[in-house]
């Protein structure tokens, strides 16, 4: 997409700037018709922790609406990054939390038109697997079983521990016309509201 942006219009100042702006939007990257956008929406629908052998594991479930702009870009070859983000806090009567450990699960969705598959690549791990449609590549990335968070003995004790997750559309890797743009447009802040959840519930 914004490879071909730059073919099209190559070279550097202003001017080839706003000519890959107008490329963009005629993508649909931007600004789609308000007939046309949908609104992008990530939710945490649950979360749990179980301890194993002294390491607490993480199943959760979180559920992935990708923006009209976000649509887009997938389908005309940009790969998207979406990260899992947890912080384990320790809970203090008189002061606010204190962010004791913060994990981070690194995802791409990128679509390949040669072969039209889907592929999922977890960054942290390398692994990846391929899928016919986006829904089932959707459905395979908001599910999250056995991930691995913290080991017990790191945590006192004698403290009281909350947890909370959200899951949030990264775009500080895209090429650069869009990661400046996308910094502006609403379809691509797309975030869901932390999940939070006590170790003792």
């Amino acid at each position: 997409m914004t490879a071909a942006c730059t073919r099209w219009f190559p070279g550097h100042g202003v001017l080839p700037m706003l000519r890959v702006v107008v490329c963009l939007v005629a993508l649909g990257l931007l600004a789609p018709s308000p007939a046309q956008a949908v609104e992008g929406r990530f939710e945490v629908r649950s979360a749990a922790l179980e301890l194993i052998d002294g390491v607490y594991f993480l199943d959760a479930r979180v559920q992935y609406r990708l923006s009209t702009q976000a649509l887009n870009a997938l389908e005309a070859g940009v790969a998207l990054t979406i990260e899992l983000q947890l912080e384990v806090e320790r809970r203090r009567r008189l002061l606010p939390n204190q962010t004791v450990a913060t994990l981070s699960q690194r995802y791409q969705l990128q679509y390949h038109a040669l072969s039209n598959r889907y592929v999922l690549r977890n960054l942290n791990s390398g692994e990846q697997e391929s899928f016919a449609t986006l829904f089932a590549a959707l459905n395979q990335l908001g599910r999250v079983v056995d991930l691995p968070v913290i080991d017990a003995a790191l945590l006192d004790s004698e403290s009281r521990y909350q947890f909370r997750l959200r899951a949030v559309l990264d775009t500080r890797e895209f090429p650069g016309p869009l990661r400046l743009l996308a910094f502006w447009a609403d379809g691509w802040r797309i975030e869901s509201d932390w999940f939070r959840w006590r170790l003792d519930d």
